[in-house]
């Protein structure tokens, strides 16, 4: 899964101004569901074998450059991966090509053979990125999160180094490879979006000193909206990452004091206040639980403590329910999918 880590990040390349992105990812969008949720045709006999006599040498090198890309994106496949009808299967018609081809041309069932091994590949891999992706989406749902709105909301593309990689020498792209590159960018989009989930207590859970929604204002006595979560502290005592992310913001805001801000990603974004020192700058890209700066009470404060919050979209919502909820959620995702890799792999 290593090499696949590596090819899934280099699907995630992509670039515009937010504007055009708008538009770009909704369509994007549209066009990977379609694909998603259509089979890929599966190429005839027939077909295949017309292909074989009008340029040997060309099939050979597509061929080839599929096998390049086998190789860049895994180094094993799970056995156990069951059949869907929205993927395709071409065992049947690949062991026809086969016979066809031996009959035909002799010389080039070595080639026919390979090709056979490569589809199984891809549709067996096809499968396997989407009982991923079902878990994965699963687990955002128990969350009380929308997983159409993390993947409208993800840099996420088609095209690019992935799919360059299977297509062929005059530039046409086997509808298998594209259906197995929506569905690992599905995949990957759907298992960033979980690591971007708020799940590590930013400070001691115990220490809780205020709660998320309206409250007594501890200056003027009236009623005000309190957007997050208080953890009292001794000052200096760390605070941490409570989820995946890039630190977008390291500074002074009226009220707030000393802030750290994290954006993790599908409209995510976490804040961390009245700090007395901070332990990371912007543009440092964080893991969750790493140590992000220090209780203190800077700003608006009434004595050292951190106040935690959670936004989406610019909305504040109750962070409680994440950081309670999804430790558990996600481990239960995460060794679903890995209790079965490791019975498919002995």
């Amino acid at each position: 899964m290593v090499a696949a880590g590596g090819a899934l990040a280099a699907v995630a390349v992509w670039g515009g101004s937010m504007a055009v992105m708008g538009v770009l990812q909704y369509q994007a969008q549209s066009q990977r569901s379609l694909l998603i949720n259509r089979e890929a045709k599966v190429a005839t006999a027939e077909s295949r074998v017309a292909e074989y006599r009008d340029d040997l040498d060309k099939v050979a090198d597509d061929l080839t450059r599929r096998q390049d890309f086998i190789e860049n994106v895994l180094p094993m496949l799970p056995d156990d991966v069951k059949p869907d009808e929205t993927v395709s299967d071409s065992k049947d018609e690949t062991q026809k090509t086969i016979a066809k081809v031996s009959a035909a041309l002799p010389e080039a069932t070595a080639l026919a053979r390979l090709e056979a091994r490569q589809l199984a590949f891809v549709e067996n891999l096809t499968r396997y990125a989407d009982r991923r992706s079902a878990a994965a989406e699963k687990a955002i749902r128990r969350l009380g999160l929308d997983p159409r709105r993390m993947l409208a909301a993800t840099r996420t593309a088609q095209g690019g180094p992935l799919l360059k990689l299977s297509t062929s020498r005059d530039g046409s792209l086997d509808p298998r490879f594209a259906r197995l590159g929506a569905s690992l960018s599905r995949m990957d989009a759907l298992e960033r979006g979980l690591d971007g989930i708020p799940q590590v207590m930013p400070a001691d859970f115990n220490q809780i000193s205020s709660g998320f929604g309206y409250r007594r204002d501890p200056f003027t006595g009236g009623a005000a909206m309190h957007a997050g979560l208080d953890f009292r502290g001794p000052r200096g005592t760390p605070i941490h990452a409570a989820a995946d992310g890039v630190v977008s913001f390291v500074g002074q805001i009226r009220g707030y004091g000393n802030v750290v801000e994290i954006r993790h990603g599908n409209g995510l974004l976490t804040r961390y206040a009245h700090m007395s020192g901070f332990k990371t700058k912007k543009g440092t890209r964080v893991d969750a639980g790493d140590v992000i700066g220090l209780i203190g009470s800077t700003g608006r404060s009434t004595g050292p403590h951190l106040h935690f919050e959670v936004r989406i979209n610019g909305r504040a919502v109750n962070p409680r329910p994440f950081l309670e909820s999804a430790p558990h959620v996600l481990e239960e995702a995460r060794g679903t999918i890995a209790a079965k890799d490791t019975a498919a792999n002995g």
